[in-house]
């Protein structure tokens, strides 16, 4: 799988632990920035890493700020983008296989290293189920998705 990354100065002590994983379970890791703990505003890489996901370049996408919220939010608006902020691995494998998350976002300030990395592999480990009831709310999620993007400029 190919995983986008990004991250902002808060999350930036998540970004190589994380890569460093995700390599060693055998994904192709793209690596969006940022590359220090300078002050930078994290919508930049959430648009990166969203918009690499909606054009294909990657599979699924993982930002790292200081709580996870913001960049969910963010990146909650690229199309095609589903992004949630998970500290636990129910919640990363879940919104994979029943929501079909594809951007994981973590909080540096609110979950540790290794917790961090163990919601990495639920998540990267999950799949889609496809089941019926999953398939119908992801085709409701994606109608208002597609009703609102037809709507803009109204």
């Amino acid at each position: 799988m190919r995983i986008a990354i990004g991250c902002d100065h808060a999350g930036f002590v998540l970004k190589k632990p994380a890569v460093d994983e995700l390599r060693r379970l055998g994904h192709e890791v793209l690596d969006l920035g940022t590359n220090s703990e300078e002050p930078v505003d994290y919508p930049d890489f959430a648009q990166a890493v969203g918009e690499a996901v909606m054009r294909g370049e990657a599979d699924r996408g993982l930002l790292l700020c200081g709580s996870g919220v913001g960049a969910s939010v963010a990146a909650n608006k690229i199309p095609g983008v589903r992004a949630a902020v998970c500290h636990d691995t129910f919640s990363a494998r879940q919104g994979v296989e029943d929501d079909d998350m594809n951007v994981l976002c973590l909080g540096a300030r609110v979950i540790g290293p290794q917790l961090a990395l163990d919601v990495i592999r639920a998540w990267q480990n999950a799949a889609f189920s496809n089941a019926e009831r999953h398939a119908r709310r992801l085709g409701k999620v994606k109608a208002l998705e597609a009703r609102y993007q037809r709507n803009e400029g109204s």
